[in-house]
């Protein structure tokens, strides 16, 4: 196996350390999930756990359906036209996909950020964050109550200190890598027990992308993370346990420390070394 699979060059993560209990429960459990965009089938009946409190990734090459299983998670694939789903998606033992259940609602559950920062461009530092309790909440806080929880969202997501003389100002004014964790702070703000990450860091400089990682591991334990990235070292350095895909199809799924080392299956060992993707 090459370096390519095990290198790490994060300060902070030793590959296979432990990082959260294992007899950790599920938080989302997928049953036989396909997804398709009209006849074409991205996600082919994948079935998988994803613990609470941990740190799942979830890896493969481009186009194999890592992406858009994440987008099944939170019902942001029924967003686009002509796309359907079947099987089963429970978070805490309910069926995400059963009759009565409001789209709206099981996001504010599970919160995601998209692989560009997505801050609202008009809308100031503060507001942004305040966004998702505008959006999700049946009863908005008082003014006061919006304000603890804004700054308590930036402080979650290590950005209090850089921005808490400038929250009046427009969104659009921070860096790259602050934007995404102000997109963090936003999905933190309506207090999910999922965050979902689709490729985060892709647009990144190094230094930022160290700051999200950072980040993950800070949210370790309080909240259950679901990483897509095409960075194997990236999920070797942040997760507990990592998927591969491969076709729309979930190859296998294992402890991060196992996966890199001697994965079971010979198609993953085959990504995993550089031999395709």
């Amino acid at each position: 196996m090459t370096d390519r699979a095990v290198t790490l060059a994060h300060p902070t993560v030793t590959l296979g350390e432990s990082r959260a209990p294992s007899t950790a429960r599920p938080r989302i459990s997928v049953r036989k999930l396909d997804a398709l965009f009209g006849s074409n089938q991205a996600v082919r009946d994948v079935s998988i756990d994803f613990l609470d409190g941990q740190v799942t990734a979830v890896i493969g090459p481009s186009g194999c359906g890592k992406s858009t299983l994440l987008r099944c998670l939170n019902r942001m694939h029924e967003t686009v036209p002509l796309t359907s789903v079947n099987g089963e998606v429970l978070l805490d033992g309910r069926n995400l996909y059963g009759r009565g259940v409001n789209p709206i609602e099981v996001r504010r559950h599970i919160g995601m950020v998209f692989q560009r920062p997505t801050p609202f461009p008009t809308m100031s530092i503060r507001d942004n964050v305040a966004a998702g309790l505008r959006a999700f909440s049946r009863d908005r806080p008082s003014r006061r109550k919006e304000d603890e929880i804004v700054e308590a969202s930036l402080r979650t997501a290590g950005l209090w200190d850089e921005v808490r003389d400038r929250l009046k100002d427009s969104a659009t004014a921070l860096s790259g890598g602050q934007q995404q964790r102000l997109c963090i702070a936003r999905a933190m703000a309506t207090k999910p027990s999922v965050i979902l990450l689709d490729e985060p860091t892709a647009s990144l400089d190094p230094l930022s992308t160290q700051k999200v990682e950072e980040l993950v591991h800070q949210l370790r334990g309080s909240v259950t993370v679901i990483i897509v990235t095409h960075n194997m070292q990236q999920a070797a350095r942040v997760s507990d346990r990592t998927a591969f895909m491969l076709l729309g199809e979930l190859v296998e799924t294992a402890p991060t420390s196992k996966m890199f080392t001697t994965p079971s299956d010979p198609r993953t060992e085959a990504y995993i070394t550089g031999r395709f993707g």
